[in-house]
């Protein structure tokens, strides 16, 4: 494909281990993030004061700078609508527009899309008042469900037994719009990214994350505390079956309405008795599953997102990834998911990242005026760790956090201890 000229929008570890993919390949592109972070502005060129929220200035930016390919990484910039203007500009756009986003942007567009396309889910009924949220709550039954129905940054979720704490969440979340009550589906979960576009999907390898903030599954929801990659207790049928009742029917439902869904369907799955259910779509790469998805990948990143920009991947093989496997363990403030402490100095990252192959994606990082390195949100870090065996993994993983100092700092010890 050559030396492509990309600009990735984003400043978290999703785009961090995206440009890392980049910078692994035998092309030596030309990346600039916009507005990137700290650790990002190590490795590649940073715009810090270009706004990835605002669609013209990106355009301009891009026209400007000759930009081939832009890779949108956030949730916020793809419903926004940022990808429409570039598309406009003929600029090759990884990330859907304004109207496919909904797609992520709101789960009663998704539920909407997902029956059109016979696409297996559970029940779902979108409440505009409390009333309707009682009721719906009363007849699926506990444990009770409830989501918010725009962006939440991934805390909109609440699973509870107790029905006057799925009252309050939806009381909360209807101030905001609306909330979808759902049917609690029970089994595992898995996150399985596909490439898409617009027509044809290509899948990646599966993953599974940790939302709860403590080990052991306890504590609030937050936007992922680790994942691991892959998945080796799934059925080899399993990427097979979600392509084919899943991924294409959603993909061709939304091209039939003309709004064609061009870059990553993050699906969110689970694996319950009565087969696959889809639990949320998303329509950009997770975070924290991208950093142990992509350090497995042996196709060039590039030429992946080039093609489903470009509407080339038809006929393309599928991705090929590594055997081993990849861990990664999220550090976070201290206060994270409710009130991150931030401003703090982070050390010992140099040792971290010197424990044989494991690197480190940024997440919420800055330089202060001294040109020290702080926190500047809740989850803060992902250290990434590749091994023969989740044990290897893990344990370089946990090695790599016992260099790394950020006071009242938290992780959690569990991720991937139940692989094997």
């Amino acid at each position: 494909m050559g030396v492509v000229k990309i600009l990735i929008l984003g400043s978290g570890a999703r785009e961090h281990a995206i440009i890392t993919a980049l910078l692994a390949e035998e092309e030596q592109h030309d990346i600039v993030a916009a507005p990137g972070n700290a650790g990002i502005a190590q490795d590649v060129r940073v715009e810090a004061g270009l706004d990835p929220l605002d669609g013209q200035a990106v355009t301009e930016y891009a026209i400007e700078n000759g930009i081939e390919l832009v890779v949108i990484g956030p949730e916020a910039p793809l419903v926004a609508g940022v990808a429409d203007p570039l598309r406009t500009r003929g600029i090759p756009v990884f990330g859907p527009g304004k109207a496919a986003a909904q797609l992520e942007g709101s789960k009663a567009f998704a539920k909407r899309i997902m029956d059109a396309a016979g696409v297996p889910t559970g029940r779902a009924v979108r409440a505009e008042t409390l009333a309707e949220a009682e009721r719906a709550l009363d007849e699926f039954g506990a444990p009770y469900v409830v989501k918010a129905d725009g962006l939440a940054a991934g805390k909109g979720v609440l699973v509870t037994e107790e029905r006057a704490a799925a009252v309050e969440h939806a009381t909360h979340w209807l101030r905001h719009g609306g909330v979808l009550v759902e049917e609690f589906l029970d089994g595992q979960e898995v996150s399985l990214f596909l490439v898409s576009d617009g027509h044809d999907v290509l899948p990646l390898s599966p993953a599974q994350d940790y939302k709860r903030l403590l080990d052991g599954d306890a504590g609030p929801n937050t936007g992922g505390m680790g994942a691991y990659s892959p998945l080796p207790w799934l059925p080899d049928t399993f990427v097979d079956e979600v392509i084919e009742t899943i991924a294409l029917p959603t993909v061709r439902t939304l091209a039939k309405e003309q709004t064609p869904f061009i870059g990553l369907l993050y699906c969110g799955l689970i694996v319950t008795d009565r087969g696959i259910r889809v639990i949320e779509f998303n329509a950009r790469f997770g975070d924290p599953e991208t950093q142990v998805v992509l350090p497995r990948l042996v196709t060039p990143l590039s030429s992946l997102l080039y093609a489903a920009a470009t509407g080339g991947l038809g006929g393309m093989p599928r991705p090929e990834f590594a055997l081993d496997t990849a861990v990664t363990v999220v550090l976070a403030s201290e206060g994270y998911p409710e009130a991150p402490i931030t401003g703090r100095p982070i050390t010992g990252l140099a040792e971290a990242a010197g424990v044989p192959e494991v690197t480190i994606a940024h997440a919420a990082t800055a330089r202060d005026e001294s040109g020290a390195l702080i926190a500047t949100g809740g989850r803060v870090l992902s250290v990434v760790a590749r091994g023969t065996s989740f044990a290897e993994a893990r344990a370089r993983a946990y090695e790599a956090l016992h260099h790394i100092h950020l006071e009242g700092a938290h992780y959690r010890t569990d991720i991937a201890a139940r692989v094997s």
